[in-house]
């Protein structure tokens, strides 16, 4: 008996190259689940090595990571920051690289936190390396999937690694439940596993549910053959608008122009993007005042019908809007926190359909080789003193 992942027999996901992603893809509640149990595990040992930062005011926690890895940051930061006596920053190691004095103070206390898939990004043991060099109070938190990555072996004064399960270590280009797990793995690590861990169930059977309706739902949302896609999210969906437009773009090999925004600061210039080709996905908040300019710029952008398609990625759908919207069951009552994992997955998909609907191979779509799973030809170039 034949079976399918992401509705499509593995057989032929492993002819057409895409066995890896559908795989990665598929397998994320179970990972979360993974992952959540244990995080718990070491919650008693994490509090002991990040708390006495984390808890003070006066310190800091940066977030770093390169591409996906840096919208980890970006999602977690504004939730971390509300959550943490210390301050929290998103901050990718590509931005620490080149300018490091405009990120890292000496003399304030650091919780640097790296993520990695392969832990082998030049710039972000490099990161790591400034990081000790410049900070007279830092540590060093890593998560990554690979534990023979150079992240995982760092030699600094204070280091703790949170090694995911080596699932999670994604064999296809794309990142997908690495990013996922990460993801959770940090929020759980530095906020408490049981911030999360009493709702980890309904988050997981939330995005096995949307992975499960992606053959018949996001599949034929593909099927419009958009030359354009727009991904539109507030809060920490913006950084996952951030995040769905880069797998988009590389599972696509950049056959498809993608654009991210806030609803609100979409309409400030980047609303010029749309043209006839467009689809436009908006992450709708389950908050009710953040909801609010959601459905605002939703229905202006239906009203000014200058986009192919607008559709909403919800928990709360429309009854009005039902024909326009990938609903994600069972989180209605959720924090918006809790449908980034959902909601993450939806994206992941619509790239997947995106780049076979291309003739594309999802597993690896840059035939040239001008990009790389771990990038190359990155000069690590010495900072002065």
């Amino acid at each position: 008996m034949s079976i399918e992942l992401l509705g499509i027999a593995e057989s032929e996901l492993a002819a057409s190259g895409a066995i890896a992603t559908a795989r990665e893809i598929t397998q994320q509640p179970r990972m979360l689940a993974q992952t959540h149990a244990l995080v718990a595990q070491l919650q008693t040992r994490l509090d002991g090595f990040a708390g006495h930062i984390t808890g003070n005011a006066a310190a800091r926690v940066i977030l770093t990571g390169a591409g996906t890895s840096a919208y980890i940051g970006e999602c977690l930061a504004p939730l971390l920051d509300r959550r943490l006596s210390a301050r929290v920053d998103a901050v990718p190691t590509t931005d620490l690289v080149s300018s490091p004095l405009l990120h890292l103070d000496p003399g304030q206390p650091l919780l640097l936190v790296s993520f990695g898939r392969s832990g082998n990004s030049p710039e972000s043991l490099a990161a790591v390396e400034l990081a000790e060099s410049l900070v007279r109070e830092v540590r060093h938190l890593v998560v990554t999937c690979n534990p023979q990555g150079g992240l995982a072996r760092i030699a600094v004064r204070e280091a703790m690694v949170l090694q995911l399960p080596e699932e999670t270590h994604d064999a296809s280009f794309a990142m997908t439940s690495s990013f996922t797990c990460m993801m959770y793995a940090t929020l759980a690590a530095l906020a408490g596993s049981g911030s999360l861990g009493p709702r980890i169930a309904a988050i997981a059977a939330a995005m096995a549910q949307v992975i499960d309706a992606a053959p018949s739902q996001v599949s034929a949302l593909v099927s419009g053959g958009f030359t354009r896609v727009v991904y539109l999210g507030a809060g920490p969906f913006k950084g996952l608008a951030r995040e769905a437009c880069l797998k988009l773009g590389e599972l696509t090999n950049g056959a498809v122009a993608t654009c991210f925004d806030s609803p609100l600061g979409f309409r400030h210039g980047p609303k010029t993007f749309i043209d006839a080709g467009t689809l436009v996905l908006v992450f709708v908040s389950n908050d009710p005042h953040a909801r609010r300019y959601d459905h605002d710029l939703i229905d202006e952008l239906r009203q000014d019908a200058c986009a192919a398609r607008v559709i909403e990625i919800a928990s709360q759908p429309r009854e009005a809007a039902l024909q326009d919207t990938l609903v994600v069951p069972g989180v209605a009552d959720a924090a918006d926190v809790e449908l980034l994992w959902p909601y993450a997955a939806i994206a992941q998909a619509y790239a997947f359909y995106a780049s076979r609907a291309l003739g594309l191979t999802p597993d690896n779509p840059n035939a040239q080789g001008t990009v790389n799973r771990v990038v190359q030809g990155v000069r690590i170039h010495p900072f002065p003193g």
